[in-house]
């Protein structure tokens, strides 16, 4: 079964996707998401210049050997462009195996290991009552786990307060949004809002907050100290973790449960934090790491080291990095728990897709492959509009930490 083309299709129902459509001789193809937020033309590029014109004429089957052709072959390895442009290849190929040999995708990793998926949601309010009233809805709708964000006095446009209850986008401008920052604002006030959670909602719903890459390591330990008593499930994104070693002095001061990963590429990122147990769930994603391929390495090295899995899953991964990440969530032994922030009907509409939710879980669905699809005449009438990420800076102007 040999690859005959492949094409780019970048569509933005709402906010940008990039889809990478791989067709073979057989009349068979399959898709794969290829969406850096903010850069979504630079993965364009990369995989119109440089990948796809060496996939023509390729074994479709042959996934692991062109995951390294991809990989391998390249001299400057890693990134976010590069590994999502062979993550795009590499879903792509694993879809189409498994519409070739009419199974789901997680069949081919080895079968499932649970019947259904917890997730989480994203429940944020401009206040302290706002983020209450949110995470309340969310429990209402069956959720076991949801992530607390809020609004905190004096920071202008905090991270995490989004535009609506359910769909969060934070890229919003063709050149980034200036937005503020304290920590010492930040870590004086967040404790609160989850002594107030915990009275309104009680200790039978799972809790987690996003630091997002704020604070320095001892901040990030100071914060985890106090919110001990409020039992996080986790703590995620506390420090920057290009020094894995930073975690280090995080674990020796709290035993507050830790999650990191959305921005990593590959197991390199996240080595020693697994190996050395200073984390407890590994967030890479699908998209992010070079597909199902790399991922499942990533994630047996960490079983290794009894650390679990808790792919990041925002809306800015589109539905077909979803479908994906809900086979692989299916197969993965040392599963931990899904984020799921809602697509816009509008996204639906365009990436048809046969996973599903109901109350607080979520299943793949049956279908072949991974089980999404892309309506390319409807993605046609949502054309590419340059939005990108915000920015941050200290109140005394210096550049910090988105």
């Amino acid at each position: 079964m040999t690859i005959r083309s492949a094409k780019v299709i970048v569509c933005s129902p709402g906010r940008n996707f990039v889809t990478l459509k791989i067709e073979t001789d057989a009349g068979i193809y399959g898709i794969g998401d290829a969406t850096l937020n903010g850069r979504e033309k630079a993965v364009v590029a990369y995989l119109e210049e440089h990948v796809i014109p060496t996939l023509i004429g390729r074994d479709a089957r042959s996934i692991e050997d062109i995951w390294q052709f991809l990989y391998r072959g390249a001299y400057w390895r890693r990134g976010p462009v590069t590994m999502r442009a062979i993550a795009a290849v590499d879903v792509a190929l694993w879809d189409i195996k498994g519409k070739a040999l009419g199974t789901p995708l997680y069949d081919l990793l080895g079968g499932r290991s649970r019947d259904r998926i917890m997730v989480y949601g994203h429940a944020n309010g401009s206040t302290i009552e706002e983020t209450v009233a949110a995470v309340g809805r969310y429990v209402d709708a069956g959720y076991q786990a949801v992530r607390a964000q809020c609004g905190v006095p004096g920071v202008k446009l905090a991270y995490g307060v989004g535009r609506g209850d359910l769909y969060y986008e934070p890229a919003d401008s063709q050149l980034p949004t200036e937005t503020s920052w304290s920590t010492a604002r930040y870590l004086g006030f967040i404790p609160k809002l989850f002594d107030r959670l915990r009275e309104v909602h009680g200790f039978d719903v799972h809790l987690l907050h996003d630091g997002h890459h704020r604070m320095t390591p001892l901040e990030a330990a100071q914060l985890g100290r106090s919110l001990e008593p409020h039992r996080l499930f986790w703590l995620e994104d506390v420090t920057p973790a290009e020094n894995q070693e930073a975690f280090r002095l995080i674990r020796q001061h709290t035993v507050t449960p830790l999650a990191v990963g959305e921005i990593f590429n590959t197991i390199w990122d996240a080595k020693d934090l697994i190996q050395h147990q200073l984390i407890d769930y590994i967030r890479m994603t699908v998209v992010g790491s070079g597909g199902i391929t790399h991922l499942r390495r990533v994630a047996d090295f960490a079983a290794l080291w009894g650390v679990r899995t808790g792919a990041h899953g925002a809306t800015d991964l589109s539905p077909v990095t979803m479908g994906a990440a809900l086979h692989f969530d299916s197969w993965v032994p040392n599963f931990g728990i899904q984020e799921y922030m809602r697509h816009s009907p509008e996204t639906d509409a365009v990436f048809p897709h046969a996973y599903g939710f109901e109350r607080g879980f979520m299943t793949p669905g049956e279908a072949p492959g991974h089980g999404v699809d892309i309506d390319e005449a409807l993605a046609a009438n949502y054309p590419y509009r340059p939005m990108q990420l915000p920015v941050a800076r200290l109140e005394d102007g210096t550049m910090w930490n988105w």
